[in-house]
């Protein structure tokens, strides 16, 4: 059954009605399209079509009636005709068609369209993850193959979808009609609504004997997808609004909700909406965790991002609920994310279009971490994921076997069931991020400086302290990403040190070196080699301070002041051209300059001296006695014009 919320948790069950003879057909078609009445939308819309009349607005819908069916070859053919009549469409047409052509393998169209759609849709999440992941085709197959998978065994020519365990059984949701003369179609799909069966299951998940719950789960409108507790006492389910009577909000639309019922005398009794459901939104798709104390669910509830989201809600010790909690946006985009499972090893997976994928709803998987967020989001790959929709994956961490509904071609009916083993686990690419920090000058570690592990948007992810040894462990952290470490300690400077990790997983080793803000300096250094200073050079017969010596200047000045006690003697050199004499007196003016320019600049004159040595200490080969000639290059010459710091008293 292809029912809109069912496959991204959004609308429910269509308002039946009569329409008068004249209401115009494109006005018909509308209505029924807003009704959510898709199988008497598309035909009308084909009978005005074939007419020739056609409009951007009933392309849109033509193709959108396929797309929320689930019929994407139908929705590629109509989204094809709508960008030949107009390209001027909303962003989220260029998603919707690129989806459709994926369905299609049509993946070169597809990711033109793709790249239309990030253009287009700015920092909208889907674009965000197709942009950086590139390469996904490649990853998926990277995931692929890890899994056998076969029909299970209990499919009709209707659709058979959503499993759950239920002791040694599976039940499951279809739109077979065991009813009598009075058949209920869905005006969505045109099959009958949907009911909770059961099915036994033998060897590697092998389903057999499929029978109708009649214990008082089913109703005259819609059951999917259940959750039922270890001791099978308790179920959760989702069903149209529906007790004793049928519910609807202000549109005439029965929305879905997720119910709870207990199990007393081998029937289900005590049928209950859960409290955070309502008639102006949509919640169903329940799944508990390992210790029953979490429910997770889809829904489009008010803080939703995308078509739906997936939440999750506590359940008290006493059978009340928490407050919903969106799982945030490493698991939902503006897509559609529904059908959740969590694993008893804390693998979760769920459906969603807008990660991506293959085509439709894709199967995805992310580990829980201990503070219940998420880190990577990996898609399990062929042959669970096909290019049609896939969804309702279910999974015993124990044996790996399991269940996936799926409407790729070759089923039996609509949407059909199939089992699996999986032979291969995916194994997160992981690499364990670890270093050292050490004194620069020394090369000894340095215990307790703050280390701060960063994402590439400088949000932090972990802070701890260097131990005695400068060592510090991150732990394990994604494969192929871009990380910043910034470490920090008083009287040394901070250091920002940029990390990508392999792509592989395996062990990163980030060593750190850090410089003291304030040196050791003795007697007689020389305060550019101490403090690692660019020497000031000068230009051919010129004594001015350039640009470039006033910046390393600035650098002495700002250690005189860390040392008010400290005095220096400046030392300036000329190259060996010009006569002995006119370099001594070029040189001296150079020391002259230097010394001005640190006064003038707040040094005390008393704590300064300069002389010039003119061409008597060349620091290379270049001497140019007795004729002022000399073969060296300008670069060379370059080297000797030059001023030094010598420390004459601390």
């Amino acid at each position: 059954m292809k029912n809109k919320f069912l496959h991204i948790a959004l609308i429910a069950i269509a308002t039946c009605g009569t329409l008068t003879a004249q209401n115009k057909k494109v006005a018909k078609g509308t209505k029924q399209y807003d009704n959510y009445a898709y199988v008497d939308a598309i035909k009308t819309y084909e009978r005005i079509f074939a007419k020739g009349y056609k409009s951007q607005d009933m392309l849109q819908k033509l193709g959108d009636s396929y797309y929320y069916k689930g019929d994407y070859d139908n929705a590629a053919k109509w989204y094809t005709e709508l960008f030949a009549f107009t390209k001027e469409v909303n962003p989220e047409y260029y998603f919707r068609y690129a989806q459709a052509l994926k369905a299609t393998k049509d993946y070169k169209k597809a990711e033109e369209m793709m790249a239309a759609f990030n253009q287009k849709s700015g920092n909208e999440q889907r674009a965000k993850l197709a942009a950086s992941q590139k390469d996904y085709m490649a990853q998926i197959k990277k995931n692929s193959g890890r899994f056998t998978l076969e029909n299970a065994g209990i499919n009709s020519e209707y659709s058979d979808y959503g499993t759950a365990y239920y002791g040694n059984k599976v039940v499951f949701s279809t739109a077979r009609d065991t009813g009598g003369i009075g058949k209920r179609k869905h005006t969505w799909t045109g099959e009958s609504f949907t009911n909770l069966y059961t099915a036994d299951m033998g060897e590697q998940g092998a389903l057999s004997n499929p029978k109708r719950m009649n214990e008082g789960l089913n109703s005259r409108f819609n059951e999917s997808t259940s959750a039922f507790t270890k001791d099978g006492k308790t179920v959760y389910f989702t069903r149209n609004s529906f007790l004793t009577k049928r519910e609807k909000n202000s549109k005439g639309s029965t929305l879905q909700k997720i119910y709870t019922a207990t199990l007393e005398n081998g029937k289900w009794v005590n049928i209950k909406e859960l409290p955070f459901c309502s008639e102006d939104y949509q919640v169903a798709h329940p799944t508990l965790s390992a210790d029953e104390k979490t429910l997770y669910f889809a829904s489009d509830m008010p803080g939703t991002k995308g078509v739906s989201d997936l939440y999750k809600v506590s359940i008290n010790g006493d059978g009340t609920f928490g407050t919903p909690v969106n799982l945030g946006d490493v698991i939902n985009t503006e897509g559609r994310e529904t059908f959740p499972m969590i694993a008893a090893d804390g693998e979760f997976y769920f459906a969603s279009d807008g990660h991506p994928g293959l085509g439709g709803l894709d199967v995805f998987m992310a580990k829980v971490q201990p503070d219940g967020s998420f880190k990577r989001v990996h898609n399990v790959g062929e042959p669970v994921n096909s290019s049609k929709d896939d969804f309702a994956f279910i999974i015993n961490a124990k044996d790996r076997t399991g269940y996936v509904s799926s409407n790729r071609d070759g089923g039996n009916g609509n949407d059909d069931i199939y089992r699996f083993k999986e032979n291969t686990r995916l194994v997160d690419c992981e690499q364990a991020v670890h270093g050292i920090v050490t004194d620069k000058e020394t090369g000894k570690p340095l215990a307790g400086v703050s280390v701060v592990l960063q994402d590439q948007n400088f949000k932090i992810l972990k802070e701890m302290k260097t131990d005695a040894e400068g060592k510090f462990d991150f732990g394990t952290q994604d494969c192929e990403t871009k990380f910043y470490i910034k470490s920090t300690l008083p009287e040394y400077n901070t250091v920002d040190t940029p990390l990508m990790t392999p792509n592989e997983s395996g062990k990163t080793f980030v060593p750190v070196e850090m410089e003291r803000t304030v040196k050791p300096v003795t007697v007689g250094d020389d305060l550019f080699k101490a403090f690692g200073i660019k020497i000031i050079y000068f230009d051919l017969d010129k004594s001015n301070i350039r640009p470039d010596a006033a910046v390393e200047l600035a650098k002495i000045l700002d250690i005189l002041e860390q040392y008010p006690a400290m005095e220096i003697d400046v030392r300036s050199h000329t190259d060996c051209r010009q006569t002995y004499k006119y370099n001594m007196s070029l040189s001296d003016r150079r020391a002259k300059s230097t010394v001005a320019w640190l006064i003038k600049n707040g040094i005390a004159a008393s704590r300064l001296t300069g002389k010039g040595y003119g061409e008597s200490q060349l620091v290379n080969d270049c001497a140019c006695e007795p004729t002022n000639k000399s073969e060296c290059t300008e670069e060379q010459h370059q080297a000797n014009r030059r001023s030094e710091f010598i420390i004459t008293k601390l």
